[in-house]
């Protein structure tokens, strides 16, 4: 009797005999109850409600609603369709399984103990199907919607017109269609991963898999069953296997040649590529021998069969490679990795556009011996210009701030205007600057900046910026008659309500405040009770519900910044990290540069966003907004605006040849202008993006050698050096820049970007980079590299900036500059290249103890073995070229705001003498350069020191009053 007892329970059903009765709350207590889960519920409802119908608002309120609503319904379809894939495949296994339940089992410990959970199942089997399928379903579904992009670039993929050199694809497999079919792949793995778990699951729970008990281990059913869903897993990899074949071209490694390094190498290609094959025939027999099991109903073949894939897997997909890598490459690397290299060398190259570089040998001295000429030829080759955007913002600020509550950027912008160069800035409100923070003052007194300053590039006036455009309201070259405020900036981060009853601050001046109310179309309308519930919860702000402040006609202003409102309106763009201002048809234009990218490309090596475009300027303010995204692909095929007054976005067409917009603009259609839409006044101040550049720049400090055997031994490879006037150790920025190269086409000076490189390890010049910037010109975008030759080092900006504070009478100089607390602060150190030599010019600038603002106070200028240090850049110019005599300093230098200081005298003979030995050890030092005698070098710079402190020290004695004077 006992163990038909234990024979009574339904394996499917519920438990007999009468429930226990518990006790049930009062009526009152369940209707309170309910009331609550209704209001969580509403409330839950509402905080998802107020997310998306801000954001279409918001879309809605910028004309970009087709981009939120492709989005969405993409998301909400992968959602849906992968969602119920997984939760129908994980579902329909849990129910399989207790379909094929055996009816009675023989009973045993491991069943008793079982019983018991599936008696505590059997009531609510049904829900659990339900719920573990449905919870399954929507982690899948989100996993799948964060896939939008990847399957718009599938369903919209465009060729690019080019095949891999390996297996001849066009590259479009591998960027839009291979990524697509790792998903699905991946997708599969884990539908059939989850459903095997809950096959175990359920089939141990009704006895189908027994571990203990006595018989069989698992039931006919049983085996079949699981076998099906083994023999799927096995397939799957014999797919990935097949897949792996074509990501070989795409596949990230190690290799001395190269950082980052994509695409098949020797062992790639003779071993890895034929061991993927013959894998994927191993486990497609492997995989029929699982389906066999279910006339069969053994495990023992499939089990043998998963064995032998396994063990190939080791012998054949890793061991064998690796004995190819040592025994076959490592010997002969060279002549191995050759052919592939070059491969690679191609694919890089075409990838980041850098392959119609133009490189050409460059003397790096002097060809002419007529200075006259030189003279003459230094101005025309280069516009240099001496205010650094990164030095004066101060100066701006100081003298064109006006209020506390404006603000200039820490870097200004370099643009031009009427063919000069100009450094540019906004008068952006600074929220901190406010007299008194409250939120009526934060959100709707203070809501705009107003007025654009412009100074030019090649002169000062007083060691000051030489305004073009200037005070409030700005007036100047650009006339009164444009928009000045400025509600959408760089600095402007918070939400401003405006255009209602609250009036807001416009500017101020000699007659007082005057106020203003916003007349634009800008932002989302707060006029019903919704939306200002919506952007209460969203803003997290209950006083957008219920502030007088607000009423008919106020408007909600936010994504303010140019680089937030291109990424939400364009999220598939990378966005540059230097937007620039300029004044277009009577509007302040933002110029947003932006990318497209991919890391698809086959045989392109690899680089980091973050770590390319990193430079002594990169900060919080001016970085790539994608700083990990890993690239092997970029194009600058959009330039966006966006208006600095009702915030307009305007996307355009730039690269017209670019697959990967192409693909975009077929999935966003009617987002992006044609290139033709852009106005003749707007191209005028287009350019040559600065992260682009820098982009190019780090890769072709290698991929400039196109020979693979020299590619290999890496003595050719170059550096981007470090900024010399900084102490930072951080690359030197590109630097903007009027001239012309040698070779150049055009007659006159174009805008260019520049740039220059040294070997590695060392500090002389190995080339110079630059690129026409002008998209005005038949040339924009070409690059050109002057590369300097190895036998006759050229001194590189490291050394440049060296010889400058080691010159005695220099060094005495900038001593003396430094007097009564004052600051020395080296401006850009410009490099142009001028009849065979390199020109060098830098700023210097003197922050006295009395301004908060540098002054330009001098000019150093190099070229050949000659160096000025003088007042002004002509000055300067003249006294290289031996058109005039150096200054002699025989009246006190007196910085800005300080008192006169006795000059050392060079007449006292101590003095004297320890200028002519620090003489001496810069000219051993030159030779010991030269000669790449290092040590001595070394030592003649300790030398150089040394008497310049023995100099200044017997200054010091003859300046100091004697007693009783």
């Amino acid at each position: 009797m006992r163990t038909l007892a234990f024979q009574m329970p339904d394996r499917g059903g519920g438990p007999s005999g009468p429930r226990m009765r518990v006790g049930r709350p009062s009526r009152r207590a369940r209707t309170l109850l309910m009331t609550l889960g209704v209001l969580a519920v509403l409330a839950m409802a509402f905080i998802m409600f107020a997310g998306f119908w801000t954001d279409w608002l918001w879309f809605r309120s910028v004309k970009y609603s087709t981009v939120f609503t492709t989005t969405l319904w993409t998301k909400i379809g992968l959602f849906a369709v992968f969602g119920l894939l997984m939760a129908g495949a994980v579902g329909f296994n849990i129910w399989l399984a207790y379909r094929l339940r055996p009816p009675l089992s023989a009973m045993s410990m491991e069943q008793q103990s079982l019983d018991r959970y599936r008696m505590s199942v059997a009531p609510y089997k049904k829900w659990l199907l339900l719920g573990i399928a449905a919870l399954v379903g929507m982690i899948a579904g989100a996993s799948a919607a964060g896939q939008w992009k990847t399957w718009l670039m599938y369903v919209n993929g465009v060729p690019f017109g080019q095949k891999d050199p390996q297996f001849h694809l066009d590259v479009s497999f591998y960027t839009f269609d291979l990524p697509w079919y790792r998903f699905l792949l991946g997708f599969g793995f884990a539908a059939v991963v989850l459903s095997v778990i809950a096959a175990v699951v359920v089939h141990y729970l009704y006895g189908g898999l027994r571990v203990t008990s006595p018989g069989a281990r698992a039931t006919a059913a049983a085996t079949g069953h699981l076998s099906v869903l083994l023999g799927l897993f096995v397939t799957l990899k014999a797919i990935a296997y097949w897949l792996d074949r074509y990501g070989l071209a795409v596949k990230s490694s190690d290799f001395k040649a190269a950082d980052n390094w994509t695409g098949l190498r020797y062992v790639d290609a003779n071993a890895y590529l034929p061991a993927k094959t013959i894998l994927v025939a191993i486990a497609a027999i492997c995989a029929a021998l699982f389906f066999a099991t279910l006339w069969r109903r053994t495990w023992q073949l499939p089990v043998i069969g998963f064995g032998l894939m396994v063990l190939s897997a080791i012998l054949i997909g890793g061991l064998y490679p690796a004995i190819v890598q040592k025994f076959q490459v490592q010997p002969n690397e060279q002549a191995k990795e050759s052919p592939y290299v070059e491969k690679n060398i191609k694919a890089t190259r075409d990838a980041y556009g850098i392959d119609q570089a133009d490189v050409k040998d460059y003397p790096g001295v002097p060809q002419t011996e007529d200075k006259t000429k030189l003279r003459e030829a230094a101005n025309t080759t280069a516009s240099v210009r001496l205010l650094d955007p990164n030095i004066v913002s101060p100066a701006f600020q100081q003298l064109q701030q006006v209020k506390g509550y404006y603000a200039f950027p820490s870097t200004l912008a370099v643009d031009r205007y009427s063919g000069q160069d100009t450094v540019i800035g906004l008068r952006e409100l600074n929220i901190g600057g406010i007299p008194k923070n409250n939120w009526i003052n934060d959100h709707f007194k203070y809501t705009h900046g107003y007025g654009v300053v412009a100074a030019k590039g090649t002169t000062v006036k007083d060691g000051a910026p030489d305004f073009t455009q200037s005070d409030l309201p700005s007036k100047g070259m650009f006339g009164t008659d444009f928009e000045q405020r400025i509600y959408y900036g760089e600095q402007t981060k918070q939400y401003s309500i405006v255009g209602g009853p609250q009036k807001e601050l416009d500017y101020s001046d000699d007659k007082g405040e005057k106020e203003t109310s916003y007349k634009g179309d800008s932002g989302v309308n707060l006029d019903n009770p919704v939306n200002r519930a919506a952007y209460a919860l969203a803003f997290s702000e209950p006083q957008i519900l219920y502030s007088g402040a607000i009423g008919d006609g106020s408007r909600i202003l936010y994504h303010r910044t140019p680089k937030e409102r291109v990424e939400a309106v364009a999220p598939w763009l990378t966005i540059d990290g230097a937007p620039y201002p300029a004044v277009v048809d009577g509007r302040i234009k933002w110029i947003v540069d932006a990318y497209t990218t991919t890391n698809g490309y086959p045989y392109a090596s690899r680089t980091t966003l973050g770590q390319s475009t990193a430079d002594s300027l990169t900060n919080s303010q001016r970085a790539v907004v994608a700083q990990e995204n890993q690239v092997n692909y970029i194009r600058n095929s959009v330039k966006a605006t966006v208006d600095a007054y009702d915030g307009t976005v305007n996307l355009y067409q730039w690269d017209t040849e670019d697959p990967v917009l192409k693909t975009w603009m077929k999935a966003f259609p009617g987002t992006v202008k044609p290139k033709s839409d852009i106005s003749k006044p707007l191209m005028d101040h287009l350019r040559y993006p600065q992260d682009l550049f820098k982009v190019q720049r780090e890769l072709l400090t290698r991929y400039h050698v196109t020979d693979p055997q020299t590619f290999l031994s890496g003595s050719e490879a170059w550096a981007v050096p470090d900024d010399p006037t900084t102490k930072a150790g951080t690359a030197v920025p590109p630097y903007y820049l009027s001239m012309k190269m040698p070779g150049q086409k055009e007659k006159d000076q174009v805008f260019s970007l520049t740039t220059t490189f040294t070997p590695n390890e060392r500090d002389n010049l190995s080339a110079f980079m630059a690129v026409n910037a002008d998209p005005g010109t038949p040339d924009y975008g070409k690059i050109r590299i002057l590369k300097l030759p190895t036998s006759k080092p050229v001194d590189g900006p490291k050394q440049v900036q060296s010889k400058f504070q080691s010159e005695p009478k220099i060094a005495e100089s900038i001593r003396l500059l430094r007097g009564g607390d004052s600051e020395v602060e080296y401006g850009n150190l410009l490099a142009v290249p001028l009849d065979g030599g390199m020109l060098y010019v830098e700023p210097v600038y003197v922050r006295s103890s009395g301004l908060k603002y540098p002054l330009l106070r001098k000019v150093l200028v190099t070229y050949g073995n000659q160096t000025a240090f003088e007042d002004s850049l002509e000055k300067a110019l003249n006294v290289v070229f031996g058109a005039e005599a150096p200054t002699v300093p025989t009246t006190p230098v007196t910085p800005p705001g300080e008192g006169t200081t006795t000059p050392p005298t060079a007449t006292d003979p101590t003095v004297k003498t320890a200028l002519d030995d620090a003489k001496k050890a810069i000219e051993a030092a030159e030779k010991a350069r030269q000669a790449g005698d290092w040590a001595a070098f070394g030592k003649a710079q300790d030398d150089i020191k040394a008497a310049l402190q023995r100099a200044i020290d017997a200054e010091a004695k003859l300046t100091t009053p004697k007693p009783g004077t």
